[in-house]
């Protein structure tokens, strides 16, 4: 982790993240990616969960074996693209509290604009993880985990595809304490706030909306 960025660069998560780019990839397959890599992000994400013991047994004998302890963790997804993430960290995590903000991007200020809220109660026991795809200028992001926040949400983690500086720069001012789990760090946005080389819009990508 170097300034609170961890980014997971397992080579299949490497050679996934390229077909991905690739703007001849269709839609279907797109989608499916992104379900793969957001395991391998998650299984990352997830690496602290906290531990405690329960009383089984094997075929052969009694045991302590461990097990989650606390309430279950909470994943919020920024839609609409966040879902892509979603999907495949609930494979993992299967148990897991499910919330949703709605946020879109005006496209002449950039800026986030909220729609939708919807969160698990009990925030401030949770672990919790907010996913997107894009982490670009970094104002969706911190808008979310600003309303994660106001639910009582103490330990929060952010979980993206593709990081941009300029974005990580911005989430590390507004909320230090949250650290990011990525793909990769891209060379920077263009001045549509997309990043570069990126792979376009997650959301249209995943929905065929493009």
């Amino acid at each position: 982790m170097d300034n609170g960025v961890t980014v997971v660069d397992h080579p299949l998560v490497q050679h996934k993240l390229t077909i991905m780019r690739d703007k001849n990839t269709p839609t279907a397959q797109f989608r499916q990616l992104l379900r793969e890599i957001s395991q391998f992000l998650a299984y990352e994400a997830t690496r602290d969960l906290a531990l405690g013991t329960c009383d089984i047994e094997t075929p052969l004998v009694s045991m302590q074996a461990p097990i989650l302890d606390g309430k279950k963790p909470a994943l919020i997804s920024i839609l609409r693209a966040g879902n892509g993430l979603l999907d495949g960290v609930l494979d993992l995590v299967p148990a897991a509290r499910v919330g949703f903000v709605g946020l879109y991007r005006d496209e002449e200020t950039l800026q986030p604009v909220q729609y939708y809220c919807k969160l698990p109660q009990n925030m401030d026991q949770r672990f919790t993880i907010v996913v997107d795809p894009m982490l670009a200028t970094g104002n969706s992001s911190v808008a979310a985990i600003d309303l994660v926040k106001d639910q009582g949400a103490k330990e929060i983690l952010f979980l993206c595809l593709l990081a941009a500086p300029e974005g990580i720069e911005r989430m590390r001012t507004a909320h230090p304490d949250v650290p990011i789990v990525t793909a990769a760090i891209d060379e920077k946005l263009n001045e549509l706030g997309y990043i570069m080389p990126g792979l376009g819009d997650a959301g249209d990508r995943m929905f065929g909306t493009a």
